[in-house]
């Protein structure tokens, strides 16, 4: 996704496909809630380091790595979220600050 795209959509605000969190430190419990939903439904875009109202916080440089170890770990994980997901987590860096997105693709059946 380039620049262009991830502003469009950030912009389009929060939906059934697309959803904003905080997290700029670590991940919430609310942040699973999101992907278990969309894996319901028709997948889609959780943004850590995004506020509510779109506004691009970014996520603290030093837990960027810890942060997405700690998603794909939990959400592969079949212990803590079952049937576990396929999941495609990016990194961005848009406004000087980075912040990561994931792509609900396919629960396991």
């Amino acid at each position: 996704m380039n620049e262009k795209e991830l502003l469009e959509l950030i912009g389009k605000g929060e939906c059934h496909t697309t959803e904003f969190k905080k997290s700029t430190t670590d991940i919430t419990k609310d942040v699973y809630e999101s992907i278990c939903a969309f894996s319901n439904r028709d997948g889609g875009h959780v943004f850590l380091g995004v506020k509510d109202n779109g506004e691009i916080l970014g996520i603290d440089q030093n837990c960027i790595e810890k942060m997405k170890k700690e998603f794909v770990s939990a959400i592969n994980n079949a212990n803590k979220m079952y049937p576990p997901l396929f999941l495609t987590p990016a990194e961005y860096e848009l406004q000087g600050k980075k912040f990561c997105t994931s792509m609900c693709l396919l629960v396991h059946r």
